[in-house]
């Protein structure tokens, strides 16, 4: 009988929203949207391993975010408290997904704990269990437990899969860490955009024939100047469209020799990287094996 496995070392992918429409708001503060989420093949790494001394210890805080309140800990300890597990875990973040860009880097760290913990833990809980655990904890957090690009509605936890074209995208990104909470309580912020209608499932009609934009994007280009530079640059080659909240800018491409081409002419004051589009994560195939 093989030994217990301890330890796993896990994608937490990123993510971009192909359009962010907002049509209200809830007495709880949280906004109905529109969205599809589309995950990308670029990721920070999380290392999970069991500790035999039920403490949830993370390797290396972030500057500027105490341990307790970083998402990946506080998932573990959720996890904990919703199965009555009593082990514990260190976990060491490999971070290539920027702070405030939009890209959906610490609920997808989130996630990949829940999923990797899971496992380890042998708590035997369901995707679906999984994601209403990390819903509480963030409104993207579901998208990556299920690691499916998804049309996603509600607060961004109700998900139908999509299975979209593969392009390339290029994402430019100025050193501007936006918060999520300033941007959506701004009275600025439009929040009356009509709802769309969802082709069937799986369908990718819902990306023609309607206007797709990003709220949030006057309201983010308005307050942040270096935002705006980067949309203005990027209008050039592509039409640019910030995701989420945050200051990353992103383009499109079918081919990525195009989208290198423009990589190349990035100024060297901002980041940038390209990523191919996937409609399923790798963090299931990781826990699977």
């Amino acid at each position: 009988m093989p030994a217990p496995q301890n330890s796993l070392c896990l994608s937490a992918p990123a993510k971009l929203n192909l359009f962010l429409h907002i049509m209200g708001r809830r007495e709880d503060g949280y906004h109905l949207l529109q969205t599809l989420f589309q995950l990308l093949d670029y990721d920070d790494t999380v290392e999970l391993e069991v500790r035999d001394d039920a403490q949830i210890v993370l390797s290396h805080p972030m500057q500027g975010i105490p341990s307790e309140e970083n998402l990946v800990v506080r998932a573990a300890k959720a996890l904990r408290a919703a199965t009555g597990c009593t082990d514990g875990c260190r976990i060491t973040l490999h971070k290539n997904l920027p702070i405030g860009a939009g890209l959906g880097g610490g609920s997808s760290d989130a996630a990949t704990t829940l999923v990797g913990l899971n496992r380890l833990w042998g708590c035997r809980l369901s995707l679906v269990e999984l994601a209403q655990i990390g819903v509480q904890l963030g409104a993207d957090i579901p998208v990556f437990v299920h690691g499916q690009t998804a049309w996603g509605e509600g607060i961004g936890e109700q998900l139908s899969p999509m299975t979209l074209p593969s392009l390339w995208y290029l994402v430019v990104m100025p050193n501007v860490a936006i918060s999520t909470r300033q941007i959506f309580s701004h009275p600025e912020l439009t929040r009356n955009s009509p709802p769309l209608k969802m082709c069937p499932p799986g369908e990718v009609g819902i990306l023609r024939g309607a206007e797709h934009k990003n709220d949030c994007q006057a309201l983010v280009e308005q307050l942040y100047g270096d935002v705006r530079e980067v949309v203005g640059w990027l209008r050039s080659y592509a039409n640019p469209m910030m995701t989420g909240t945050g200051s990353a800018i992103f383009c499109a491409f079918k081919h990525r020799k195009y989208a290198e081409t423009i990589l190349k002419k990035v100024p060297p004051v901002w980041k940038a990287f390209i990523a191919k589009g996937v409609n399923r994560s790798r963090l299931h195939e990781q826990v699977s094996k």
